[in-house]
């Protein structure tokens, strides 16, 4: 053998390659040819949603989520996606939407009611309805007629006797005994006529209070006399302009007044009976001479804004000679 022979390298194979993915051997085409034939087949094309059925449309059935979400922007479509195909996260079923129809406002759905009027505290549902009626209608609107006025004034003076509930009750009563409250009339009373004012063999008062009474309607006369008006008397110590105390709270309001001290002294001194400062502020608060409703209760702004009318404005010398009367009830 010879030199040339002996240093002739011998025939190799050749090499593999590396490919991409690291140290592996590039996968044979008949490998290539396999998996070829094993891919997923393609879906077919989609059709737009101007083909879809009719009653696809009309149903509300989303055909997939691109076509649910064209249907959003139609307002053919369906505006929600039923419940049926709602998934559950967190193990929590979704809360049911409620839906609002349109047109209609959410208030017209669940309106809220309303509860009852809110009165002074001592007005309860379980009080007297004649005493409800009275308070939400009368007590404390401004009175300016004389008749009324005397009135009140009576009911105010049998309150140290009866609740306002029990007079409410008797009012026909007391207006068919005593003449309708008529100071002219009542001032003509007999003590035989005095003395006959019962109920059911009862007298509608105690002797002392029906005396004061038949006094007062003559003292109202004289008061007339020099005033015009019993009204224009009572109205001319707070200015004809009702006073507003404003209180929150049931054991605030007082029982007198330093106002109602200087109204009681004046008319003591004119000769009127039973007539004490307690006895005068219950008459103006009745009268609305002083507005002494709760300021959360409904009446409260109702009975300030009451105005006077034309015809109970006073006269200028009646109120110079009743500030007159006054100084000399002070100096006395």
């Amino acid at each position: 053998m010879s030199v040339a022979t002996k240093l002739r390298s011998p025939v190799c194979e050749p090499r593999a390659i590396l490919g991409p993915g690291g140290n592996r051997v590039r996968v044979s085409e008949d490998l290539k040819r396999k998996n070829e034939g094993m891919k997923k087949p393609q879906r077919p094309p989609r059709k737009p949603v101007s083909e879809m059925p009719e009653t696809a449309v009309r149903n509300n059935v989303s055909v997939d989520s691109s076509c649910s979400s064209d249907s959003s922007s139609s307002g053919s479509l369906a505006k929600t996606v039923s419940s049926r195909r709602t998934v559950r996260r967190n193990g929590l079923r979704p809360r049911p939407v409620k839906v609002v129809p349109d047109g209609v406002e959410v208030g017209a759905v669940s309106p809220k009611l309303s509860g009852p009027p809110k009165r002074c505290d001592w007005i309860t549902p379980n009080s007297d309805p004649v005493y409800t009626s009275f308070h939400d209608e009368e007590w404390g609107i401004p009175v300016y007629d004389d008749r009324k006025l005397f009135e009140l004034l009576v009911f105010s003076q049998a309150l140290a006797e009866l609740s306002w509930p029990a007079i409410l009750n008797k009012r026909d009563i007391f207006r068919k005994l005593l003449d309708n409250f008529d100071p002219s009339s009542v001032a003509q009373f007999t003590e035989k006529k005095l003395l006959s004012l019962k109920v059911n063999g009862v007298l509608l008062l105690s002797e002392t209070k029906l005396r004061a009474i038949v006094e007062n309607a003559k003292q109202v006369l004289k008061v007339q006399q020099e005033f015009g008006s019993f009204n224009n008397y009572c109205w001319s110590f707070v200015n004809h302009k009702p006073l507003r105390n404003g209180y929150r709270y049931a054991r605030q309001v007082p029982v007198k007044s330093p106002k109602a001290e200087v109204i009681s002294k004046d008319l003591m001194q004119r000769g009127f009976r039973c007539v004490g400062p307690t006895v005068i502020y219950s008459f103006m608060q009745v009268a609305g001479i002083v507005n002494d409703h709760l300021l959360a209760c409904f009446r409260y702004q109702e009975c300030s804004t009451v105005n006077a009318t034309k015809d109970s404005k006073p006269k200028i010398e009646d109120t110079e000679r009743l500030i007159e009367a006054v100084e000399k009830t002070r100096l006395s």
